[in-house]
């Protein structure tokens, strides 16, 4: 049987549907809107960089406008109206809390030292007496961050250099015996599973690891709506060895369907379910951390767009600048932009904004004008400076 052929402007528009770009923003968006999106995505990756705003925000903001970031720290932390929970997802994730049980055949592996980071796994096996003593800790007097952990040492270094306190939370979040009640600033308070998660999430039976990969990956197909293998299994972090046992179960089921798409080399799915909108009518500053452009290859292939963060790269060598947004307009992303939130100031920083060569500037300026203000206001923002050549066009 000859298998479907889509054209690449077909597969963007089915991957943008999948991701909710295209549809109109609401007026006031409320709790409602922030499940559905959820719904759709089933995480949001979180990362410690705030030059413009965290990460977990960035995406409902791409799709839903200017909401109130209340309503996400409510889905994220509030005691009784949680609605997702901290675990490794794609990276560090807020994931929809109903997924848990999904997440335990990671646990299980963690726990034996198997998917973890090489040095915390001998730390796991090497400092299980004192691993345990922290968790006690926590059991007595969580939710605490690692900075007051009794005994728990001090980082050396900067950045990712962990005290053995923090060592041990990590291993005790990663093997799922602790998790996130809160956060105090960014920094992590730790507390008991039984403590956050509710009693009908915890006792939900565990599938087989088999069985919750698949449907980890039927839920990575839903949310990207086209992907090739390495797409698919980069949206929950699964590994190849795992990903190539699950795919093939998952295509005689019928869950993942082959196609061809032009340009694209080696096996492509499809979700059954999948919309393809006969336009797509988006405009929305994306984050480096967004699903749309989580899987680098695939974002060229679906744009022609290559795109590196070069918050890792030393300034002189920086192409674009420290943290550069993508900026979608309609089915196309035609531009990036080196944003800053200066906060003391109140304004919105543009450093530098690079339209892609089929764009033409005059032509992108109105609605990227719109975005940036409509981003200005949500940061609560009340200047935007922008280079001198663009403030003209952007109305700024």
């Amino acid at each position: 049987m000859a298998r479907t052929r889509l054209s690449l402007a077909q597969a963007r528009r089915i991957a943008l549907a999948a991701q909710g770009f295209g549809e109109k923003r609401p007026e006031s968006p409320t709790t409602r809107h922030i499940t559905r999106a959820l719904d759709r995505s089933h995480l949001l990756q979180i990362d410690s960089v705030n030059v413009l705003v965290r990460a977990h925000y960035m995406p409902l903001f791409s799709r839903l406008g200017a909401y109130e970031r209340d309503l996400l720290e409510k889905a994220a932390y509030h005691p009784k109206k949680r609605a997702t929970f901290e675990y490794w997802g794609h990276e560090a994730s807020l994931i929809r809390l109903d997924l848990q049980p999904l997440f335990r055949w990671r646990m299980a592996r963690a726990a034996k030292g198997e998917g973890i980071y090489g040095g915390l796994a001998r730390f796991g096996q090497e400092k299980r007496a004192f691993i345990e003593e922290v968790r006690r800790e926590i059991a007595e007097r969580g939710p605490i961050g690692a900075g007051e952990l009794t005994g728990g040492g001090k980082g050396k270094g900067s950045w990712w250099g962990w005290s053995d306190g923090k060592r041990a939370l990590e291993w005790l979040f990663w093997a799922g015996e602790v998790t996130t009640a809160t956060r105090r600033g960014f920094e992590r308070l730790y507390d008991l599973p039984e403590r956050v998660i509710p009693a009908d999430i915890l006792n939900a039976p565990t599938p087989p690891e088999a069985e919750a990969q698949r449907e980890l990956l039927k839920l990575s197909i839903q949310a990207l709506g086209i992907a090739s293998e390495r797409c698919l299994r980069d949206y929950f972090r699964i590994g190849p060895t795992d990903a190539k046992a699950r795919i093939p179960e998952l295509v005689e089921a019928g869950d993942l369907l082959p196609v061809t798409v032009e340009g694209w080399n080696g096996p492509v799915y499809l979700d059954p379910s999948a919309r393809m909108p006969r336009r797509v009518d988006a405009r929305a500053l994306v984050s480096p951390f967004d699903p749309i452009v989580w899987e680098r290859t695939r974002t060229e292939r679906l744009f022609d767009f290559h795109y590196r963060i070069e918050i890792y790269t030393p300034a002189e060598k920086r192409e674009y600048g420290y943290y550069c947004l993508p900026f979608l307009l309609g089915e196309d992303i035609v531009a990036r932009l080196d944003l800053k939130a200066d906060r003391a100031a109140g304004r919105l920083i543009v450093h530098s904004i690079h339209p892609e060569h089929h764009a033409a500037p005059d032509a992108i300026a109105p609605a990227l004008g719109e975005e940036l203000r409509l981003m200005a206001d949500w940061l609560g923002l009340s200047d935007i400076a922008a280079p001198k050549a663009w403030r003209g066009r952007l109305g700024v």
